[in-house]
């Protein structure tokens, strides 16, 4: 049995401002992206970048922040069509500066986080938050697909 596969990294952040019980939502458009609606932001690692420094970094591009002391409060994962593992590297971040600014990846915005479940959200959007606030949580990860469906289980 191989001990190695192929893995896609990336990650994703909530960013919440506690002050006014608000986070940041990214738009992602239906026609350039698959993974479409509401989400929060984030992206790929680029190869030899630490974990820490993509999640920044990709907060920054998409949204115009600096986000400080990003905390890594779960993963996300699944093994794509292909075969290729898919990781998502999920961060919670509340100490920030800057000012907001869309990019070309989406306008971006903050919402209260009680109005997300009536929103046009990205697919699977909410279980990623529960995940990402439940701290005994630590893993939601996809097994295959039973009757074209994904079996979605929590660790």
């Amino acid at each position: 049995m191989a001990r190695s596969e192929e893995v896609i990294l990336t990650n994703m952040c909530l960013v919440e401002d506690r002050k006014t019980g608000q986070v940041l939502v990214q738009y992602r458009s239906p026609e350039r992206y698959a993974w479409s609606g509401y989400a929060f932001p984030g992206g790929h690692i680029e190869k030899g970048e630490s974990l820490h420094g993509a999640v920044v970094r990709e907060v920054f591009e998409e949204t115009g922040l600096t986000i400080v002391n990003p905390q890594l409060v779960g993963v996300k994962h699944w093994q794509t069509d292909v075969g290729i593992r898919y990781l998502v590297f999920c961060y919670k971040a509340t100490e920030f500066s800057g000012d907001l600014v869309s990019s070309s990846e989406g306008e971006v915005s903050w919402v209260e986080k009680s109005k997300l479940p009536e929103m046009e959200l990205a697919y699977d959007l909410l279980l990623s938050l529960e995940m990402m606030e439940d701290e005994t949580l630590s893993e939601f990860y996809y097994s295959k697909k039973v009757d074209g469906e994904w079996q979605k289980h929590f660790y």
